[in-house]
């Protein structure tokens, strides 16, 4: 990329790309169509491709165009809460914490984990939910503040990540009383004979589950797999069969969706994991995090 780019350029193709055409774009900008077509053009020569080609009558992204508006997307997003996050510093009233939550944590759990923060009077909590490496390339990039994970990240020197271990939670098997009830006799054998709903191998605990199924020679019967866990609560208490979850979570899931406890499984646990980029000066509420004190959710 030459010395010359500019984000001008970038931010004219962004709307000739989201105007569908250079007149549309020319008029929202109200700036003439050959000074828009000019600074498309700069930019594409900056970049050394095409981003756009003609296609009939119409202009369309060439892949090109297509990566690069993905990433205008995001720069020009920011780009429009500048203003007000500049706002919420100087004000002093707002302390924002971007967390992510990886999808294979329990969801009951996260408010436990977070609960240390949430007496904070100026806090805006924004919570973001997706898969684990994605969350570990934006809290790298410093869009998240911290990730809750059911696992550890790999050490990485260039990215200075760090893991803690918060607590863990031997697991239990819970089910709607129907199943309870057939499940709690003859158990774990019972478990061959009962609709079985799991995580997905996105969650750390699912191996662990496996394992010790295969351990105890019981082949399920899996009728369903769920990445999010609350959706999984969800279906097992509608009777679609029985899952193991955290025993910590026991009053939740007996007194607000009226599952049963039929067995303890404390050969497997759920782990619970704050991930954070090793920075000189931290947030000033991961600390209340990291203090194991703050934090009640460990089940024993």
């Amino acid at each position: 990329m030459s010395a010359n780019f500019n984000y001008k350029h970038l931010y004219y193709f962004w709307v000739v790309a989201k105007e569908g055409g250079m007149a549309r774009a020319a008029e929202r900008l109200d700036i003439a169509l050959p000074t828009i077509s000019t600074q498309v053009r700069a930019l594409e020569k900056d970049l050394g491709v095409s981003l756009l080609r003609n296609q009939g009558r119409n202009l369309v992204l060439t892949e090109a165009g297509v990566a690069a508006m993905r990433e205008a997307d995001l720069i020009f997003a920011l780009g429009e809460n500048l203003p007000h996050k500049v706002k919420e510093a100087v004000s002093g009233k707002v302390i924002r914490f971007n967390v992510g939550i990886s999808d294979g944590i329990s969801k009951l759990a996260v408010h436990r984990v977070l609960a240390p923060v949430l007496d904070e009077s100026h806090l805006r909590l924004l919570c973001h939910e997706g898969e684990f490496e994605q969350l570990l390339g934006e809290l790298a990039m410093h869009k998240l503040d911290v990730v809750l994970s059911d696992r550890p990240a790999t050490p990485h020197p260039e990215l200075r990540i760090t893991s803690s271990l918060l607590v863990s939670s031997p697991m239990a098997w819970y089910a709607s009383p129907n199943w309870a009830a057939v499940a709690g006799v003859n158990y774990p054998q019972s478990l061959s004979q009962v609709p079985m709903i799991l995580p997905t191998r996105h969650s750390a605990a699912r191996a662990r589950i496996d394992h010790w199924l295969e351990r105890e020679r019981i082949q399920p019967r899996i009728v369903g797999e769920f990445e999010d866990s609350a959706l999984l609560t969800t279906f097992g208490a509608a009777g679609m069969g029985v899952f193991p979850a955290p025993e910590s979570l026991d009053d939740e899931l007996e007194e607000t969706h009226r599952l049963k406890k039929f067995a303890s499984l404390p050969e497997v646990e759920e782990q619970f994991h704050l991930i954070h980029t090793a920075r000189k000066v931290l947030h000033p509420l991961l600390m209340l995090l990291l203090n194991p004190v703050q934090t009640g959710i460990s089940g024993e």
